[in-house]
């Protein structure tokens, strides 16, 4: 972003009583920082760099919600995500960082990961998916792995979004009265809240070996959504470089009306669907 532009200043008035910035603001400002990473994907696709962004953090952290506001207004050709399920038996064959590596970007491109392979350090690890060799393993190999991509040219960026014991057991019970979110509650979520101290074990454990000069964590405080999405946004246009030009506004010319009804004949209407709404 530009220098004027990187730091917004609000007023007691745009919070609510809460402290939470109030939905109105929320969503100018969320708007006018989706301009800005159309910008950042046209600077990528343009210069031919390959982008990635690690989303990581515990279950209802958040990491969806700021992926689907980057998505919102991103061209699809240029800014895709990947959400891997459980390996496949073929795949649990493989070398453990080879079906993530099968999804890096090609030249032009940024990837969001929800979740990565920083699994096998996580809920693997927690869940007794990964034998404690496969983990050291992994823990040692990470920052060398990480490394080579960094100086293969890919510009990687890792988020862990953290949020506390008492929010995160605010929207699990939200999810199971809401029944478009109970789709959010799997047996592993389920299964965390009872497993919460050796998740922050495991946590601290992969900070301490992954935490690099080449590929450094950044924390986002999550316990607040709106603020959560607005501050990781901002920092990923702040820290990956872009030029500050907006697209060019096409020219279009005037339109030639057909008016060619007459000559199609008559209209199938009996084939539209109802007009409920």
């Amino acid at each position: 972003m530009a220098d004027g532009e990187r730091l917004r200043r609000f007023d007691a008035e745009d919070y609510n009583k809460e402290g939470v910035l109030r939905r109105k603001v929320y969503e100018r400002e969320l708007r006018r920082l989706q301009v800005e990473l159309i910008k950042l994907q046209r600077c990528v696709k343009a210069e031919g760099r390959r982008v990635v962004i690690l989303f990581e953090g515990r279950d209802a952290a958040g990491k969806g919600g700021v992926i689907k506001r980057i998505m919102e207004k991103s061209n699809p050709r240029i800014v895709r995500t990947v959400a891997l399920g459980k390996p496949s038996d073929h795949e649990r064959g493989q070398w453990y960082f080879q079906r993530y590596a099968a999804h890096l970007p090609t030249a032009g491109e940024i990837v969001l990961f929800d979740r990565s392979w920083y699994n096998r350090a996580g809920v693997e690890r927690v869940m007794g998916f990964a034998s404690e060799e496969e983990v050291q393993r992994f823990l040692h190999a990470c920052p060398t792995f990480e490394r080579l991509l960094v100086e293969d040219g890919i510009e990687l960026y890792k988020y862990w979004f953290s949020v506390s014991e008492q929010e995160q057991e605010r929207r699990f019970q939200a999810r199971v009265e809401d029944p478009v979110k109970r789709w959010k509650l799997s047996p592993m979520d389920l299964k965390s809240r009872e497993l919460w101290h050796e998740f922050s074990k495991a946590k601290d454990d992969m900070l301490r070996h992954t935490d690099t000069a080449h590929a450094p964590w950044r924390m986002v405080d999550a316990d607040i959504k709106r603020h959560a999405r607005l501050n990781c946004i901002a920092d990923i246009l702040e820290n990956i470089p872009y030029s500050d030009h907006p697209p060019e506004k096409p020219e279009l010319g005037p339109r030639v009306w057909a008016h060619d009804q007459e000559a199609r004949g008559p209209l199938l209407t009996g084939k539209y669907i109802p007009a409920r709404y």
